[in-house]
């Protein structure tokens, strides 16, 4: 019974997941190396979390996120965040309509299934708040009426260092609804001169075709929700997240180096990112490493270290690499 059943898990892991292989084919396409960043664009899309890329101007995660969003038969908006945005740039307004007297609700252009936010942190604190409840919610209220978002709706962010001129510190509430902070570095020499050779030229970017559509993507989140985990990788997951707090912080001598631990969130996006791992490997159970591969991008951004600690050059990086080093693996 049990083989009959892992069989059965198996063939459903493998029909739902097969868009992966030409939908990474079709961003490859555009998109040079950057295997690792494609991955946590594609678990964020099998898992309906939103996505934070964070590098340096020029290093393609603008173009990343639509070419993304053009594979998908999914609506898309692009936002550009700037300094002198307001809320209902995004979210929409009441407008008042003179020929019946009345006011009318105009959606904004939140109202979609991928929303990107270019250069997120180029906006003030009031604008990031507009997006609180659509990305925790997944609906947003515009003057007395609430409106449910599309299904799926994520938020494909990107924002420059914030040593970077123009930009703003993202309020701690938004960050932690970021189910991963992905750091994108710069390619190799290889890719570097793969690069060269694709896009030296005046010609306009390809654009990439659609070869994935909702109801594939909405039946694949379905089959990631029931990938196993076993009871074991389930208590790793938790010791990964209390290690960020005290009293284990103490223990791994790591708590005068954290302000503020992982929330909750984190460990069921810890859980999520690792079944959607599991499933772009082609099984249909969770192994250790596939906690150990995404633990960084799922808990970079809600690990917050102490003066002390950036005065030392200790990142939260550094602190949760420290931790996986230290707990044992099941």
């Amino acid at each position: 019974m049990q083989q009959t059943s892992d069989a059965v898990a198996r063939e459903a892991v493998a029909t739902s997941s097969a868009w992966v292989a030409p939908l990474k084919q079709e961003m490859a396409n555009v998109i040079v190396g950057q295997k690792p960043l494609i991955d946590s664009l594609l678990i964020a899309l099998l898992t309906n979390g939103h996505v934070l890329l964070e590098g340096v101007p020029g290093l393609a995660k603008t173009l990343a996120l639509k070419t993304l969003a053009g594979c998908i038969a999914l609506g898309f908006k692009r936002l550009q965040f700037t300094p002198d945005m307001l809320p209902a740039d995004i979210v929409g307004t009441m407008i008042y309509q003179p020929q019946d007297g009345a006011f009318h609700t105009k959606q904004g252009p939140i109202f979609s299934n991928l929303i990107l936010a270019d250069e997120i942190n180029r906006a003030p604190a009031k604008v990031q708040s507009a997006l609180l409840q659509a990305m925790q919610e997944r609906q947003v209220t515009i003057g007395d009426e609430t409106f449910a978002l599309p299904n799926p709706f994520l938020v494909l962010a990107t924002q420059n260092p914030l040593e970077q001129e123009g930009t703003y510190p993202l309020p701690e509430a938004q960050i932690d609804r970021f189910m991963m902070k992905v750091i994108v570095g710069y390619p190799n020499r290889a890719e570097e001169r793969a690069i060269l050779d694709a896009m030296a030229t005046s010609e306009p970017v390809l654009t990439p075709k659609a070869v994935v559509s909702a109801e594939a993507i909405k039946s694949a989140q379905h089959v990631v929700n029931t990938v196993y985990v076993d009871d074991k990788i389930r208590d790793y997951i938790v010791d990964l997240v209390l290690a960020t707090r005290p009293p284990i912080a103490d223990g791994l001598k790591l708590n005068g180096y954290i302000q503020n631990g992982a929330s909750p969130r984190a460990t069921i996006a810890l859980t999520l990112a690792a079944r959607a791992m599991a499933f772009l490997n082609g099984r249909h159970f969770v192994v250790p490493q596939d906690v150990k591969t995404v633990a960084l991008d799922v808990l970079r951004h809600r690990v917050v270290v102490t003066y002390e600690a950036e005065a030392e050059g200790i990142s939260s990086e550094r602190i949760i690499e420290t931790i996986l080093n230290a707990l044992p693996v099941p």
